[in-house]
């Protein structure tokens, strides 16, 4: 019997996600089944058992992939921001965020999964932990801009941070209930609040 490789592996995890963000985003997570998910995936039920043991699994592995880019860009971007203003930092997670909107409706899946966390406590888990970790990263952005003098240093660096995670979710909110146009002047705003320098 032939080796099944990781890329193969990847590739057949990659599918059963794509179609359960079709179900979910169609149809919502209560009213979707496994069997929707493979009739979706055009999988038997054992293939998609083999990577997922139940819908929750399914739900938690895309609340991951849909933060997974973001932490990623936001590491990026805080281990070398010179020059760049928060502001500019900030309008480029907007445009990341956009892009993947557009690409397979980041924002609506988002939003159904903070839904789904007020009932689902394993979710609800997770979802801290990953909130956790953009704190994390977004207070060593500030923290490096601030000791750049490029924020005031009196407001703790986490409590600016966690003011700009607000700022994410309410702009891939609106991003999803009002769509692009309604967003398309706010990284032009968020670079406006945060100039390349700040006065003394």
């Amino acid at each position: 019997m032939p080796k099944v490789t990781q890329q193969y592996r990847d590739a057949r995890r990659d599918q059963i996600l794509t179609a359960a963000r079709r179900c979910f985003l169609r149809d919502g997570f209560h009213s979707t089944s496994m069997q929707d998910l493979f009739a979706e995936a055009g999988l038997s039920a054992g293939a998609v058992y083999r990577y997922f043991a139940s819908k929750d699994e399914v739900i938690v592995a895309i609340a991951e992939e849909n933060m997974r880019e973001v932490l990623v860009t936001i590491h990026e971007l805080a281990t070398g921001t010179a020059g760049r203003s928060l502001g500019e930092v900030m309008a480029g997670l907007m445009a990341l965020i956009q892009a993947r909107d557009a690409a397979d409706d980041l924002g609506g899946m988002a939003v159904l999964v903070w839904a789904e966390a007020l009932r689902n406590p394993s979710l609800a888990s997770q979802l801290r932990e990953l909130l956790t970790r953009m704190n994390e990263e977004l207070t060593a952005l500030v923290a490096g801009h601030q000791q750049a003098g490029q924020l005031p240093g009196e407001v703790a660096a986490g409590a600016i941070a966690r003011a700009l995670v607000s700022m994410m979710a309410g702009y891939i909110l609106q991003l999803t209930m009002l769509g692009p146009d309604a967003v398309a002047a706010v990284p032009d705003a968020v670079r406006a609040l945060w100039p390349v320098s700040q006065p003394g």
